[in-house]
């Protein structure tokens, strides 16, 4: 036998206790919902114990609102967990890392992708999630080249798993003196965090990499230092940078476990669409594909192109509320292939 590895033996413990406390989690659910319909069900036997001056049954108007408010509360939750047992993947619970990157047509794209990073950022924030940005390229005039974010919190990878696609903006451009109307798109990327996950090896040798100075925000020590980090894996030519850190060694660690998310993803991309294959069925999701448009001019619209679920509450969405759309993608996604058709 060889010798004990500190390493993998708490990688294997912090894996093991992320499993006791979703257990746990879902336990307090179930003992929440429980609670909820004791209390309808105790509410409804006075409402129907209760007499009007006509003799009949006629419950109060505070039993009826109290009623009406323990229902309501019982629906959302039993929703909460009907949604939550559509995250049944592997990494569905895990934290995620999400990238933005904008399309062809310059600042216009480019300012878009800034909206896109806003959104997801103040979506984060209602959830109560933390937003921790990792890399940021900012335009020439305006916007955004690239940014990634790592959002921390149960279920991230589960729900931004909807997200994954390009987004399509039609407004009248602010940068346009005429006033034209423009078509914008902006790509956005999502793979699970993957701490202590022992399955994705990467060899030292099939990596590249370099060092550069910073050019984002961050004082006058980050951009006088090469802590910039940017890998190169070989065999992929997949290719991650970090430069928000101040130290070199902390940008290479999180560019680090950005590479091995990516490579999570790509793997679980493979897996599913050999499953694809098996069923006869093309995947829904795939690069360059056109998954919602975001409509400023001439009407006001958000709509999803796989379910069709929209809104016309523009400003809501990009305010961060997009959870009906992340919903309404989760239940398509599990319907079998002829009810979606």
């Amino acid at each position: 036998m060889g010798e004990p590895n500190f390493w993998e033996d708490r990688e294997r413990a912090s894996q093991v206790a992320a499993r006791v406390s979703n257990l746990k989690r879902r336990l307090e659910q179930f003992d929440q919902l429980q609670d909820l319909a004791e209390e309808a069900e105790i509410l409804l036997e006075v409402a129907q114990e209760e007499v009007g001056d006509n003799g009949q049954n006629q419950p109060s108007e505070e039993t009826s609102e109290e009623l009406a408010a323990a229902l309501e509360r019982l629906d959302e939750r039993v929703g909460a967990l009907e949604l939550d047992s559509l995250l049944a993947g592997e990494y569905d619970h895990s934290s995620a890392i999400l990238a933005i990157h904008p399309g062809a047509g310059g600042t216009e794209s480019q300012d878009w992708a800034e909206m896109l990073l806003r959104m997801y950022t103040r979506w984060a924030e209602r959830r109560g999630f933390q937003a921790q940005l990792l890399d940021l390229l900012p335009g020439e005039e305006a916007g955004i080249k690239s940014a990634t974010l790592q959002i921390n919190g149960e279920n991230a990878y589960g729900y931004l798993q909807a997200e994954r696609g390009v987004h399509r903006l039609v407004r009248i451009s602010p940068f346009d003196a005429a006033g034209r109307r423009h078509t914008s798109f902006a790509s956005v990327d999502v793979w699970p965090v993957v701490e202590g996950n022992t399955e994705i090896e990467i060899r030292p040798e099939d990596l590249k990499v370099d060092t550069y100075r910073s050019s984002g925000a961050g004082g006058q020590y980050v951009n006088k230092t090469e802590s910039a980090i940017r890998i190169t894996h070989l065999p992929t030519g997949i290719v991650v940078q970090c430069q928000n850190e101040r130290s070199q060694h902390a940008n290479r660690e999180t560019a680090m476990r950005m590479l091995k998310a990516q490579l999570l993803q790509r793997r679980l991309e493979e897996q599913q669409q050999k499953m694809n294959q098996l069923r006869g069925e093309h995947g829904e999701i795939a690069w360059g594909n056109q998954i919602r448009s975001y409509v400023f001019c001439p009407y006001t619209m958000v709509k999803d192109h796989r379910t069709g679920e929209e809104t016309a509450n523009v400003q809501a969405v990009m305010d961060g509320e997009i959870d009906r759309f992340i919903e309404a993608y989760l239940r398509h996604r599990d319907r079998p292939a002829e009810v979606r058709l």
